[in-house]
């Protein structure tokens, strides 16, 4: 059903991008009385942020923005027992993908300190995760209610309240990243009680399982379809892997299947939050054995990633492989999906300065890349998910992000400006010789991670990139 809106979309949009009659005065916002959530300390920071900025698209674009997964996409309460929850559409599809929810209230976490509204709702996204992983840890997105859904005739075992289940290794890596951010900058030990504890103990055995070391596991997936990455080879279990300390994920974060299943963005982001989860586990719960289990795992992976995850190329040198086997093939590109090799350094799972990282990013930024587009309106990387031509803007956020260079961050801004087809949003994906052919008009994450960026830069004294275009 998603691929025939897809194409209804691409089909609907597909005209010459032409500057529409729009006032950026007018904010694309929900009414106050219709908003899902309300922040007095977001609203705050919007209302400070938007006062450095003095372009009045990049202003327009950011108000709209920022506050978009709060206005449309929260869903709170509080449960039978009176507990925070939270559940978070992706925008579009009203079902809450372990990801993307994390990601979506990711940019708000640094205010929940001085607003305590704001700090119960994020609590809720927390808690509402570790029962999602409870009902099946290899599920990359859930339903409010144990309910079935589009996907029920999928070959695995779909459990009610399981809208997908695409096993996916970021899926389970960050809500540990969210619930260690929140610990931070709340000091809320509450969330890391009994429920943290059989959270973590599924967590560990599911990575464990698809190290492979004793077979594939328990995990099989596939769907009939008419699109080759929406199903997986060899009766579901993925093309062969040959067992080094890394964690098999069957599909990428774009949900598309991977080729070879040790994706290595996705086992950097592994080791990064297993050692979040060991310092948690030591701090908070004095629970040394599976503290010491959590760093046993992240400096295996580790070590298997400093043998295996590398490549030297004729023109970059040695970088970092996208996908690898184990047996010694490799697939040498970039996906815009977070984690991706260029967002390494945003998720803080390499050093920013890492030499071979800043190979790996001079090489996925390039057109050595298969999946980086160059056209008419911008340059970026996409993926198969989409395919050809149609840059996501995911990957020009994420190359701001990561750079240190000026005029860089500039360009980048100046794409993300003149590319949202004067909907004042940021969307899935556009396509790189016409930003009226674009796909998914509401999708919040990139809505939130937009806003993210502005911030920072504000923040960073980098305004006068912004102002400057």
């Amino acid at each position: 059903m998603r691929k025939i809106l897809l194409a209804i979309i691409l089909a609907a949009v597909a005209t010459d991008a032409t500057a529409a009659d729009v006032s950026y005065n007018e904010y694309k916002r929900p009414a106050a009385s219709e908003r899902l959530f309300t922040s007095p300390a977001v609203e705050k920071k919007i209302a400070e942020t938007a006062a450095m900025i003095t372009d009045p698209k990049i202003r327009w674009m950011f108000i709209n923005c920022f506050p978009n997964t709060l206005d449309t996409a929260v869903h709170y309460c509080k449960d039978e027992n009176g507990e925070d929850d939270t559940f978070v559409y992706t925008g579009d599809i009203a079902a809450m993908w372990l990801r993307d929810s994390a990601a979506q209230v990711w940019p708000y976490i640094d205010l929940a300190a001085e607003d305590g509204t704001l700090k119960a709702m994020i609590r809720g996204v927390i808690l509402r995760q570790y029962k999602c992983i409870c009902i099946d840890p290899y599920a990359n997105a859930f339903y409010r209610d144990p309910v079935t859904g589009q996907w029920a005739t999928d070959i695995t075992l779909m459990l009610p309240g399981v809208h997908e289940r695409k096993w996916e290794l970021d899926s389970l890596c960050y809500p540990i990243r969210l619930a260690y951010r929140y610990w931070q900058v709340t000091g809320d030990e509450s969330i890391f009680d009994e429920r943290w504890i059989k959270t973590i103990d599924l967590i560990l055995r599911t990575m464990s399982e698809q190290q492979r070391k004793d077979g594939t596991g328990p995990y099989s997936f596939m769907r009939i379809t008419q699109w080759q990455h929406d199903t997986a080879e060899n009766s579901g279990t993925g093309n062969p892997v040959k067992p080094n300390g890394l964690i098999a994920s069957i599909f990428r974060p774009s949900d598309d299947t991977t080729v070879f299943p040790f994706l290595i963005p996705a086992n950097f982001f592994a080791a990064s939050v297993l050692r979040q989860a060991a310092e948690i586990l030591t701090e908070v719960n004095h629970d040394n054995k599976r503290a010491s289990y959590c760093t046993g795992l992240a400096t295996e992976v580790s070590k298997a990633l400093d043998r295996h995850a590398t490549i030297k190329h004729p023109k970059y040198g040695k970088i970092y492989a996208y996908e690898v086997d184990g047996y010694g093939s490799r697939i040498l590109m970039d996906d815009a999906n977070v984690p991706s090799l260029l967002s390494l350094a945003y998720l803080s799972a390499v050093k920013p300065d890492d030499k071979t990282y800043r190979r790996t990013r001079d090489f996925v930024l390039s057109l050595d890349n298969p999946y980086f587009f160059k056209g008419k309106y911008a340059e970026g990387i996409g993926g198969p998910h989409i395919g050809y031509d149609m840059i996501w803007p995911m990957s020009i956020i994420m190359r701001a992000f990561t750079s240190d260079n000026d005029d860089e961050i500039r360009h980048c801004i100046k794409m993300l400006r003149d590319t949202d087809n004067d909907t004042g949003f940021i969307h899935e994906s556009f396509h790189k010789d016409n930003p009226a052919r674009f796909t998914r008009e509401w999708f919040a994450w990139q809505n939130s991670l937009f806003g993210e960026l502005i911030i920072k830069l504000v923040s960073d004294g980098k305004a006068h990139l912004i102002n400057s275009l």
